[in-house]
């Protein structure tokens, strides 16, 4: 269970090439097949309307990303995993924070087994 979710600001909405990130942050992922089920990952955006940054004075953006995990794993992976995931976004976001006001972050959060409930025959497909 990867889940990576990013909230972005509509007023990057054209050029900030979502499915292009999506794909990007899934190769992180799926290399890493042994630590993180490739039938598991999911991305997804909401874009937001109504937001606030800064002082408001310009038109100003962030992308900010939630990386859900179940729990289990070592602070050292977590640590690399994470980096590497906002390495990717860095680099995806570069040009763009190069013409405009822009703010990246990312945070992860890890779930216990005993609050989750899930279902998935994706899985099977992975494990031939």
């Amino acid at each position: 269970m990867p889940h990576f979710i990013v909230e972005y600001t509509d007023n990057i909405k054209d050029e900030a090439n979502l499915a292009k990130l999506f794909e990007e942050i899934h190769q992180v992922l799926i290399a890493r097949d042994t630590i993180f089920p490739i039938g598991g990952i999911r991305s997804r955006a909401i874009e937001l309307k109504d937001y606030r940054v800064a002082d408001g004075a310009e038109d100003d953006a962030f992308v900010h990303a939630v990386f859900k995990i179940g729990a289990g794993r070592s602070e050292e992976i977590k640590k690399e995993v994470c980096t590497a995931l906002f390495e990717v976004m860095k680099e995806h976001f570069a040009n763009l924070m190069a013409k405009r006001y822009l703010a990246l972050s990312m945070e992860l959060i890890e779930f216990s087994e005993a609050g989750t409930y899930k279902q998935n025959n994706i899985h099977a497909r992975f494990k031939k």
